[in-house]
């Protein structure tokens, strides 16, 4: 029997929040040998209850960004005496004990940093520093894996491709009367097209801005889409103002909407009612946004980069993020031809359905039993 340390402190994150709390309820649901200790917040231990009696729950309140937390961190985590800790993202403490397996989602704060200073510095050689010291790394593409092997110049033997999975509440019956209440609430009216993520620069959502602009020009007296508009969740929105000046330089401030955060039921509304799921990023590790949106059986249109093209497959319309009239091509055919919304939805849900998180906690599960032989 192993004691595995599992850090779920960004358990309520976009993205990294959906891989936490979907891979601890898969392996409470595979795995009633092992011991595990889930580490949370004060605030989110609510979130890891009633797992079963192989899991608890121990507090950590201390913010990770004090550089404190490289020391405190770890002697926290020692006196666990645990088989392995599993970190299930690249924000590894100085003084992490060994062994560990690391999670790394992606390498935008590595390739995309937000800004250049000493913190920058001592932020970059930690991740490094945590990869290579990790017993083994978990990508969720393949694409992210060659970045972590050419990169950081991890041995190959040491890192595995597991995919992550949509949130099995994206696959719920659809419910009428909660999808009119929730878009009343935000006073959102048909039609949009919606983008749910993150808001930063490689998120192309400057360019989806201008491309949407375009859509609208085009179809201004279509009688379906002439009051089209486009619905942006997503968080940071204030760190990156370059969002905002592309809606004014676009003259479409009263037809773009940023809503921020939301809980997953809510976003799981916005996904289903919306026209279409639109996602240009010019950087991704994996494509979860799409596969969600795709679980709720809408018509995706999503950049041709590799690790999204690894995520939906054949499955959503596929355009070029540098160029805004090829985003603006896609919206457009998607929007305008019956045939390919409905074949795109019915495309999407099939290939949603090829991944699962029973399969990755499996996965996992293996790894975690291959260190400790």
């Amino acid at each position: 029997m192993l004691h595995i340390v599992i850090d779920v402190r960004h358990i309520r994150d976009f993205g990294i929040g959906t891989y936490i709390r979907n891979l601890i309820r898969a392996l409470a649901g595979l795995d009633q040998i092992n011991r595990y200790t889930l580490i949370a917040r004060p605030q989110e231990t609510g979130d890891v209850a009633g797992l079963g009696e192989n899991f608890a729950t121990a507090v950590y309140g201390m913010d990770e960004n004090d550089l404190i937390h490289n020391f405190t961190f770890p002697r926290f985590l020692k006196k666990f005496r645990a088989d392995l800790y599993h970190i299930p993202l690249n924000s590894v403490a100085w003084l992490m004990p060994r062994p560990y397996v690391l999670t790394i989602h992606d390498m935008s704060s590595l390739l995309f940093p937000a800004r250049r200073d000493y913190r920058t510095t001592l932020r970059e050689e930690r991740y490094r520093r945590g990869a290579l010291r990790a017993a083994r790394i978990i990508t969720v593409s393949h694409s992210t894996r060659r970045d972590i092997e050419n990169v950081l110049h991890i041995p190959p033997e040491r890192v595995r491709t597991i995919y992550s999975a949509p949130d099995p509440a994206f696959s719920k019956m659809h419910d009428a009367s909660l999808e009119n209440q929730t878009l009343e609430r935000y006073s959102i009216h048909y039609p949009f097209i919606l983008y749910a993520g993150t808001i930063r620069p490689q998120k192309n959502i400057s360019r989806l801005i201008e491309a949407f602009a375009v859509v609208r020009a085009e179809l201004e007296g279509h009688p379906a889409y002439r009051n089209l508009h486009l619905i942006i969740i997503g968080d940071e929105l204030s760190k990156n103002p370059s969002v905002r000046r592309a809606v004014a330089q676009a003259r479409m401030e009263s037809m773009v909407r940023f809503l921020g955060f939301v809980p997953t039921e809510t976003l799981r509304v916005f996904y289903r009612a919306a026209a279409l799921f639109a996602f240009p990023s010019l950087y991704e590790g994996f494509g979860l946004a799409p596969l969600e949106a795709m679980a709720c059986g809408t018509p995706v249109v999503a950049s041709d980069i590799p690790p999204l093209v690894e995520a939906v497959g054949d499955a959503a319309e596929l355009v070029s993020p540098d160029n805004v009239f090829d985003i603006a091509r896609g919206l457009r055919e998607v929007l305008l031809d019956d045939n390919k919304r409905r074949e795109l939805a019915a495309a999407g849900r099939e290939q949603s359905h090829r991944f699962h998180w029973d399969h990755t906690a499996r996965e996992v599960l293996n790894i975690y039993q291959e260190i400790k032989k």
